[in-house]
């Protein structure tokens, strides 16, 4: 398989992948409750000013405003009979800002969870979930994404049926979990079973990893989780921008520029190899931590306390994955 992702997945150490949708386009104005993905229709020049902050700010990889475009989604606002054009435009933009860029720009299609529990727990099948996602990456590739990014998901059931629809189109895929319930995801997978996971899967990503979760500590220790069992596949670390507070009327993240920065440089020396960040993070911060990929020297692997002490505690006191540790918590206080 060659593509533009593939050759640089092969020829570069690290790549920096965007930050947030969300939290960029409410500051533009989207308003709580509306699709961001009829911006695509209605406002383009705002996404075109999303994915152009990302790439002005050095990333080297953005993700298309398609997160909720699946049809499940869509139809919370009526518009499930537009999966194909909403999903389709959301790539040509992208599509155009990356070629305009004076430099290679990955153009990754973003494709959410369904929004629905799947079966036996829930009522969407796996042949209707499989739908769902076929029907969504086949629009983003027909807009020219470069590869399909499969992101926030909690269950394995839902990852599967992903799997097996980006087969289906011969597409080239990432995909990443969401790990926010004590060092699991929703649904109770653990890092070191997303891993297996990924490796029994018959079309594997080209990289997997997580994104989102609670704060940026946390989501290294996934990675860390990750890196121990050894594979060989690209490891992704997309965090959030610190810790969400809701503060006049408004979720605001409280990650610092150079916080942020310290995290790329712990991100790459956990192991990733795709870093970006999720919630909250927005241009400053990119910048900050393209500075910090390009500037600092790789080193060995963080310990849990080197993490605790530049981004601060996790919310949780182990990752879930062998049973209850040592409260790292316990012992930074020691130390102060």
């Amino acid at each position: 398989m060659t593509n533009a992702f593939v050759e640089m997945l092969a020829t570069r150490d690290w790549i920096l992948a965007d930050g947030a949708t969300g939290t960029n386009l409410f500051a533009m104005g989207l308003e709580a409750g509306e699709s961001p993905e009829t911006w695509n229709l209605t406002a383009r020049e705002n996404i075109v000013k999303l994915y152009k902050g990302a790439v002005d700010a050095g990333s080297d990889l953005f993700l298309t405003n398609s997160f909720g475009g699946n049809a499940a989604r869509l139809k919370l606002h009526d518009l499930q009979d537009r999966v194909g054009e909403i999903n389709r435009v959301a790539a040509e933009i992208g599509r155009e800002v990356a070629d305009k860029a004076g430099r290679k720009v990955i153009v990754a299609g973003s494709v959410g969870p369904t929004g629905e529990i799947m079966e036996p727990v829930g009522a969407l099948s796996h042949a209707e979930a499989v739908e769902m996602f076929e029907e969504q990456g086949r629009a983003l590739l027909d807009g020219g994404v470069d590869v399909l990014w499969l992101e926030t998901i909690s269950a394995p059931e839902e990852f599967r049926a992903a799997a097996e629809a980006f087969n289906n189109l011969n597409a080239p895929w990432v995909g990443t979990m969401s790990f926010d319930t004590a060092g699991r995801t929703m649904m109770g997978v653990t890092s070191p079973a997303m891993v297996e996971m990924v490796e029994a899967l018959p079309n594997s990503p080209l990289a997997f990893g997580a994104n989102c979760g609670t704060g940026a500590s946390d989501l290294l220790r996934t990675v860390l989780g990750f890196a121990a069992t050894a594979t060989s596949r690209p490891i992704i670390a997309k965090g959030n921008a610190g810790i969400p507070k809701y503060m006049d009327g408004h979720i605001h993240y409280n990650g610092t520029p150079e916080l942020m920065a310290d995290y790329a440089e712990l991100a790459r020396n956990c192991g990733a190899k795709i870093i970006g960040g999720c919630c909250g993070t927005q241009p400053i911060h990119l910048r900050h931590m393209r500075e910090a990929l390009e500037t600092r020297p790789i080193s060995e692997a963080p310990t849990l306390e080197a993490i605790v002490a530049a981004l601060g505690d996790f919310t949780s006191p182990d990752d879930g994955s062998a049973g209850p540790a040592k409260s790292t918590r316990e012992r930074t206080r020691r130390r102060g």
